[in-house]
């Protein structure tokens, strides 16, 4: 779905039209009324032995008003705009409708036994309203009170109705052919274009449309509707290729017109409004799953090492015995006759350096199956987020629109970030040593690297009804599932992930089958005085992983 260049605005000129069509229910009455947003009325007028729908908009973008044939519902709690309305005038008579001053006015008397009341509505983009009044002109309700703050025509409650503060300008009606357009009320830029267009006699014609009621409607899909005809702009408007007119549809009444048009534009809007909040959401995730990917894919090269670290610590054990002090390298034969270059801590003997090169050797090892395991979910991840991407830029139904949003909502990639503060972070989780993977199904898993941050995981992070792991019975990581408040929707194999972080951050990890206990945040404790990393918990279950 696309929306050409050229828009067509709903200006005096249509709401004269509307104005117009409306006479045939002036004397009629009121019989329901109702509110469907903050922004919209409908009264239900009963005329002539005919009822119709007469919409009223104070949008900020959407400002209109036509007949309808729809037959909306009320928000709840019903506004108090619809409140005082049906308190006043319901059943009311409709004295008159009119434009005020050939604007963007719209007045309805409305005719009750305590007397006259008046509803305006002023469309005028973001200054739009709808304004309730007594008998006395004071407001008595509206669907947007302003402030005196806020403007120098303050919109509040038992304060007497000021029109826009505009200096008085003659209606378009009264203009002459020679006279500057710009001088009179009424004059859109549109109608000036199509002024234009349509030539010596344009001014005429349109004014004569306006004096005798007499309009030709039509309706452009994606662009708008009016209540002239269009043809003009026809032969008017230079065709480049990125803009061609798209066909002129007549119809019988500026009402039906303005209906079919709104009704396309206002679900365009709501398209490209939820378009672009994904897709913000959606790249953003995207990134952060790019960045991981980076991440993992140094963790690999590191953990492909682990034979390199293995070396460096042996050949330091064979050679490093002649070291001097201080020394910062040591060059030695590899098993192959092939120089090797070993960087060493100055500060450190051969010893101690070789035990440095032995535990990177090991902690690669360990964290090579994990990584690798991450780095296929990660890629298997960032394919798909890419491929809804694709499909969230082309689709133009609001339904698939929504159906896009709920998978990817299933798929925790517009979930607000799990982890929030109050202020603003230099470093994640306040510089505490916790990792975030991506288990399957989607769901966040963190653990602690050290028993400073399993404390803080579990006394500051988790939440009640998110799950935490544990090596039963031996130290261990603790790990915890972010559930979202839904631990009942975790998949076993989303336990068996985490059980298998647990394990390999464990001194377990190289035994057999390894328990590991798992319950809810809310049935773990940390003993007042106890040591750092001390937990105590029930309610667990158990899982059991090989190490």
């Amino acid at each position: 779905m696309s929306s050409p260049s050229l828009k067509i605005p709903f200006d005096s000129l249509t709401l004269a039209a509307v104005v117009a069509e409306a006479q045939d229910y002036v004397g009629g009455k009121v019989q329901k009324i109702w509110q469907p947003d903050a922004f919209t009325i409908v009264l239900a007028i009963y005329a002539n032995g005919k009822e119709a729908l007469f919409l009223i908009s104070s949008h900020p973008v959407f400002a209109r008003a036509h007949f309808t044939t729809r037959r909306p519902a009320n928000m709840q709690p019903m506004p108090g705009l619809c409140t005082s309305l049906r308190a006043h005038v319901d059943g009311a008579r409709v004295k008159s409708i009119r434009q005020i001053n050939f604007d963007r006015i719209l007045e309805l008397v409305l005719e009750t036994k305590e007397g006259e009341h008046t509803l305006i509505a002023e469309m005028m983009g973001k200054h739009s309203n709808i304004m309730f009044l007594d008998s006395t002109d004071r407001v008595i309700a509206a669907a947007k009170w302003v402030g005196q703050s806020k403007s120098s025509r303050p919109i509040q409650a038992n304060r007497k109705y000021q029109p826009p503060p505009f200096p008085p300008k003659p209606p378009l009606t009264a203009a002459k052919p020679d006279s500057d357009l710009d001088d009179y009320q009424g004059i859109s830029p549109f109608l000036k274009k199509l002024l234009t267009a349509m030539g010596e006699g344009g001014l005429e014609k349109v004014q004569t449309a306006v004096r005798e009621s007499h309009y030709e409607p039509a309706l452009i899909q994606g662009v708008g509707a009016y209540p002239i005809s269009l043809e003009p702009l026809k032969t008017f408007i230079p065709h480049p290729s990125s803009f061609i007119l798209p066909n002129i549809l007549p119809r019988a009444t500026i009402s039906i017109a303005l209906e079919q048009h709104f009704d396309w534009a206002i679900r365009f809007s709501e398209i490209q409004s939820l378009r672009e909040s994904m897709l913000g959401q959606l790249r953003r995730v995207l990134l952060a799953r790019e960045v991981a990917l980076n991440e993992l894919g140094q963790a690999a090269e590191t953990a492909k090492r682990a034979g390199q670290f293995q070396l460096m610590g042996e050949l330091l054990l064979a050679y490093g015995r002649d070291l001097k002090e201080g020394a910062t390298s040591l060059e030695a034969q590899d098993y192959d006759d092939q120089t090797v270059t070993i960087p060493l801590n100055p500060e450190l003997n051969y010893l101690e350096n070789a035990e440095g090169y032995f535990t990177k050797a090991k902690h690669a090892k360990a964290r090579e199956s994990v990584v690798l395991d991450q780095m296929a979910r990660m890629q298997t991840d960032h394919a798909a987020i890419s491929s809804l991407i694709t499909r969230v830029e082309a689709e133009e139904r609001l339904d698939r629109m929504q159906e896009l949003r709920e998978e990817a909502k299933k798929r925790r990639w517009l979930h607000d970030t799990v982890i929030s503060t109050k202020t603003k972070e230099e470093r994640p989780f306040e510089g505490n040593r916790i990792r975030q993977l991506l288990g399957p199904s989607g769901y966040t898993i963190l653990h602690g690297e050290n028993a400073e941050s399993n404390d803080y995981l579990l006394v500051r992070v988790a939440k009640p009804n998110d799950y935490w792991l544990h090596v039963r019975g031996s130290a261990s990581a603790h790990a915890v599932i972010v559930t979202q408040n839904h631990p009942e929707k975790v998949s076993r194999e989303v336990l068996m992930f985490a059980a298998k972080i647990v394990v390999q951050n464990s001194p377990s990890k190289h035994s057999g089958y390894v328990p590991v206990d798992y319950t809810l945040r809310k049935y773990v404790r940390k003993p007042k005085g106890a040591a750092k990393g001390m937990a105590v918990y029930t309610n667990e279950k158990t899982l059991h992983v090989e190490g």
